[in-house]
């Protein structure tokens, strides 16, 4: 299956599944994707506003990573009018705001820097 089929295949799966499990498929999948196939990726219909700015700051992360553009219609999903942190707790949420990667700052989600990372 090539990028953009499993790219729409997953987003599909958001609006029905447990949507940790699909985030780090999609995470997974853009991350060894190649560069020149990340442009070309088609807007997903996502519903869910905090999903949809979740799966843009990843296209426009993995974008960034390899040095190209991100699709144009990433910077069509308005970013959340409040802040989402990945964690509940008061004392983790200074590193959120320090370490969150920029495509995830500038939509108001907050998570650790590390995302993507395998124990």
């Amino acid at each position: 299956m090539n990028l953009p089929d499993e790219f729409r295949r997953l987003t599909e799966r958001l609006n029905r599944a447990n949507s940790a499990f699909v985030l780090a498929g999609l995470n997974d999948l853009l991350t060894t994707a190649a560069g020149n196939q990340l442009e070309f990726l088609e807007a997903p219909a996502i519903e869910d506003a905090y999903l949809s700015n979740y799966v843009a700051a990843l296209v426009e992360l993995a974008a960034h990573r390899s040095g190209v553009c991100p699709p144009l219609w990433t910077s069509a999903v308005a970013p959340l009018s409040k802040s989402v942190f990945a964690v509940p707790w008061l004392s983790l949420r200074a590193h959120l705001l320090t370490e969150s990667p920029v495509p995830f700052r500038r939509r108001n989600i907050f998570i650790d820097s590390s995302l993507g990372a395998r124990v």
